[in-house]
């Protein structure tokens, strides 16, 4: 039985369009503060690379997820580590790994098997200083100062991932442009979906 009218809860408070702007003005200041000699590394150690390999914990992993689709639908031999059917990294070979903090289990024990072997890390992380920070051939940070004034509108790591998907996208745009890629060659590669 439907509860009457006047028993409606009250309205909450919108906090969309708040949220939004708040994570477009954060994460865009972000990206434009990153050291355009980081991004021009990351792309030459992504074009170079017989093989890429990416990894992320967590929310960070879809993130992963969504750049190693990329990177294969731009002709980059590219696998999510964990899988099944993922190769092991070699020397030469390229594995990048997303870490807000840089301090998960895995993502550590990742890169100690990565640099063991030979191969360059790329770290995309909001603290440079962590220890994953520390293992990688090169850091892409992600600064976030802290704003504790509005939690509720980006909670937990939401900056980082937002920001880690925008620096992606525009990673795979600096690769399009590098091999001579456009939507139509990126589109002749894209998964066949059932």
């Amino acid at each position: 039985m439907p509860a009457p009218p006047d028993a409606r809860p009250p309205p909450r408070p919108n906090r969309f369009r708040a949220s939004v702007e708040y994570l477009t003005s954060r994460v865009t200041r972000t990206l434009l503060d990153l050291d355009p000699q980081a991004v021009t590394r990351a792309v030459e150690l992504l074009h170079r690379a017989p093989t890429v390999f990416v990894y992320g914990a967590g929310r960070s992993g879809i993130i992963a997820r969504a750049f190693a689709m990329r990177l294969v639908q731009t002709g980059i031999r590219a696998f999510v580590i964990g899988e099944s059917v993922t190769p092991i990294v070699q020397r030469g070979d390229l594995a990048i790994i997303f870490s807000n903090r840089g301090e998960s289990q895995s993502s550590l024990q990742t890169a100690n098997i990565v640099r063991r072997e030979g191969a360059d890390l790329i770290v995309v992380t909001a603290r440079p200083a962590s220890k994953l920070a520390h293992a990688a051939t090169h850091v892409l940070a992600l600064s976030f100062p802290e704003d504790t004034r509005r939690p509720l509108l980006a909670p937990l790591g939401t900056l980082f991932e937002s920001a880690s998907l925008a620096l992606a996208d525009g990673l795979i745009a600096e690769l399009m442009a590098v091999r001579n890629e456009t939507e139509d060659s990126l589109r002749r590669r894209h998964a066949i979906m059932v």
